[in-house]
């Protein structure tokens, strides 16, 4: 099994354009000049799944203390925008959730790629979350997380 790339706290985080759930360009380099926050990254296989959703609640109802403490969440899927749409409608999800169906800035990130399913080898969505500085470098990187208390994680980790 060969491994996917591993961002490394200090790497220069690959930039991106992908569309949001209503069909809108997001470029990361563009949110961190914005927002002047840093950005959660976090990468899941597919919308309206089990363990999708538990993840993205989590996100949901923990957003006004990622704000409060400087970050912006944004959640890639290779999912198409129609379906983020019926996924932010149908669980009032109130943070950017982009889709890369071509893959290339799940690839960029480490987070597509071989991995084990069941006991056996299948390429798909390695569930991760990478911690982007205001200045747009990795500050931290998570691979292969558990959906349940990812979250929860991710604050302690980060003081928030």
């Amino acid at each position: 099994m060969s491994d996917p790339i591993r961002l490394e706290p200090g790497d220069q985080a690959p930039d991106f354009t992908l569309e949001d759930a209503d069909g809108k360009p997001v470029t990361l380099g563009e949110v961190l000049t914005r927002t002047d926050k840093s950005v959660v990254l976090y990468f899941y296989p597919a919308a309206m799944t089990p363990g999708c959703t538990t993840q993205a609640c989590d996100f949901r109802d923990n957003i006004r203390e990622f704000d409060s403490a400087g970050f912006t969440v944004i959640g890639v899927s290779p999912d198409t925008t129609d379906k983020l749409a019926k996924f932010r409608d149908k669980e009032g999800l109130t943070f950017t959730l982009v889709g890369d169906p071509d893959k290339e800035t799940l690839r960029a990130y480490g987070a597509f790629g071989e991995k084990k399913n069941y006991g056996r080898l299948v390429q798909g969505v390695i569930r991760s979350t990478v911690i982007v500085g205001a200045d747009g470098k990795v500050v931290k990187a998570f691979y292969n997380v558990k959906a349940t208390g990812h979250v929860d994680r991710i604050k302690k980790e980060l003081g928030v």
